[in-house]
């Protein structure tokens, strides 16, 4: 546990409650310290409890022994518990997950719930509500709780199962017949595929994947989430509602069902909550055995990102934040398909919605809503190309512009021109790098000249999986730190490098979310003389590593030191 000290006010706008205040009123954490937690936890839309443990401050075991002694309640350990004997009946399920307590038994008028966190006073006021009985909360250590939860929450696959029992009657007819996207869906809401694809996309979201894959084979037919960059299988329903779950999902994302001959791109909203909707990108693909879907999933609380949560290192953010401030130029970001970029682009967009400030961006397609911000979906079909929404904010009196990929010399000449106008320009492209970004404007055909004059900075990108806190220490010598790219001064014994563990709240992987990589280069005078001499990118590449612009390998390396993730995901998100 973490030093005791005098107690002081935290000195920012950001307000303690709870769990975090009464630490620091006992002494166990300084208040700076809880200010840091509480904002990470507001940034991401988590629990502060679930940062308090990530941040490696505290246990799962001291903080419910700190919970049960300094509010007065007993302490239980739910690994003493016998699973099959919970009774179902006192809570519902849904409720039990979203609160994520665990009803224990009730007595008369008072119910005892087993919680990680006594205060989480929402919580408690909803089962209250809904139970119309007194709480009695027992404190329960929060890794131990949150597996218990897993196991309350029946997989998928195991729903599915139950409800095809439950509805033995049920036909799964492969019929082609043609079906609007206004078709009237009422007779079908009670169908167990209904009540299945709800389940996945709970899922998905509870488990924090990315994407969904829906993927019909010959013999079977699977279900597979991306997590933190990684496909998992999640369920192989059965082979026989492969078309009744694609006609589902192409209705709710407003899809002809009955064409199923070509690929197809719509979209669809799940509400969790008044608060909360979750959208989602769709795509399908005509494959040899059934259309595979993917679903992307557009969670609006990722935009919120500030730059501290997305993994800039201070000197990078430094130069990220006076670049975007800028009252013109062209500000870009690069790296590979899912590396990142547009949640970059957004949380540099934040910086910067303001009501003084006219913002537009055109997208393909608008992945997130951002009150506040003019964004626009291109569509070639009609004519509204990226080139073309360009043209058309230039005429709508724009202080920023976000274009979301330049991908054609038309697109790349319109927006540098704006740049050289007193616009703020900020975009994306597909480059290894930052160097070889300037190498493939001039490859488009822009002109040196504008590029040199127009370009402020360029970000390369990419996402490396973090250690889950089970991580552990990983024995390595000198010289196979050496030959990894370490330098002799960073071997100075203050580190070590580690690896993943596994325990049940990574689900045994040893990595628990995503953290990037950059590459931040500032196009300074030196580098713009490159540019308009002919240099090519390896000139470039040597002038930025001398005014100490660090590469992708070595930005991930400063990851390694300072224990975010290992060396492993280094070199496979840095692959040289």
């Amino acid at each position: 546990m973490a030093t005791p000290m005098l107690k002081q006010q935290p000195s920012d706008q950001t307000v303690l409650a709870g769990l975090g205040r009464a630490l620091v009123q006992h002494q166990m954490l300084r208040p700076d310290e809880a200010v840091a937690i509480q904002r990470k936890a507001d940034n991401t839309g988590t629990p502060f409890i679930d940062e308090l443990i990530e941040s490696g401050q505290f246990s799962a075991a001291q903080l419910a022994r700190f919970g049960a002694e300094a509010f007065g309640h007993p302490l239980f350990d739910l690994s003493a518990i016998n699973f099959g004997a919970l009774p179902e009946d006192l809570l519902s399920r849904k409720l039990a997950l979203e609160t994520r307590v665990v009803a224990i038994g009730r007595r008369g008028n008072k119910l005892s719930i087993a919680m990680s966190d006594p205060t989480d006073f929402q919580a408690l006021d909803r089962i209250k509500f809904s139970a119309q009985a007194t709480i009695d909360p027992i404190v329960v250590e929060h890794d131990k709780l949150l597996k218990l939860l897993e196991k309350l929450s029946h997989s998928a696959a195991a729903q599915l199962s139950e409800l095809i029992d439950e509805n033995l009657d049920l036909e799964f007819s492969n019929d082609e017949q043609s079906t609007s996207s206004s078709v009237d869906t009422s007779e079908v809401d009670d169908a167990p595929v209904v009540k299945f694809l709800q389940k996945v996309l709970f899922d998905a979201i509870q488990q924090g994947a990315s994407d969904i894959h829906f993927e019909p084979f010959e013999k079977f037919y699977r279900i597979r989430f991306r997590i933190d960059g990684v496909l998992m299988e999640i369920s192989q329903p059965p082979l026989a509602i492969k078309d009744k779950l694609s006609s589902r999902i192409k209705v709710i994302s407003r899809l002809d069902i009955a064409e199923k001959r070509v690929p197809q791109d719509g979209r669809m909203k799940l509400v969790l909550s008044n608060q909360r909707a979750i959208d989602f990108r769709v795509s399908t693909l005509p494959t040899l055995f059934g259309e595979k879907i993917v679903m992307r999933i557009l969670d609006s609380s990722s935009a919120k990102l500030s730059i501290d949560a997305l993994g800039y290192e201070t000197d990078q953010r430094q130069a990220l934040i006076d670049a975007v401030g800028r009252p013109f130029g062209m500000v870009l970001v690069t790296g590979p398909t899912g590396s990142g970029k547009t949640v970059s682009l957004y949380s540099c967009i934040n910086i910067l919605n303001e009501p003084g400030r006219n913002i537009a961006t055109a997208e393909d397609p608008a992945e997130i809503n951002l009150p506040g911000v003019n964004q626009v979906n291109v569509n070639d079909k009609a004519g509204l190309t990226f080139a073309a929404a360009l043209r058309s904010f230039l005429r709508q009196d724009p202080d920023v512009i976000m274009v979301g990929e330049i991908r054609d010399l038309e697109t790349a000449d319109i927006a540098i021109k704006a740049a050289q106008t007193g616009h703020m320009v900020m975009s994306t492209l597909h480059t290894n790098d930052a160097p070889s970004t300037l190498i493939r404007l001039l490859n488009m055909g822009v002109a040196p000249f504008n590029i040199a004059s127009s370009i402020t900075l360029i970000t390369a990108q990419r996402l490396a999986r973090r250690l889950c806190s089970c991580k552990e220490e990983h024995v390595l010598d000198e010289e196979a730190l050496l030959r990894a790219g370490f330098l002799e001064s960073d071997l100075d014994g203050k580190w070590k490098p580690m690896r993943p563990a596994g325990c049940d709240r990574c689900n045994g992987s040893g990595y628990k979310g995503r953290v990037g990589i950059y590459q931040v280069m500032p196009v300074t005078e030196e580098i713009q003389r490159l540019i308009l001499t002919g240099g090519n990118v390896l000139d470039i590449a040597s002038q930025a590593a001398r005014e100490g612009v660090r590469d992708l390998r070595r930005s991930g390396l400063m990851k390694v030191m300072q224990g975010v993730t290992s060396l492993e995901e280094v070199f496979g998100a840095t692959n040289e």
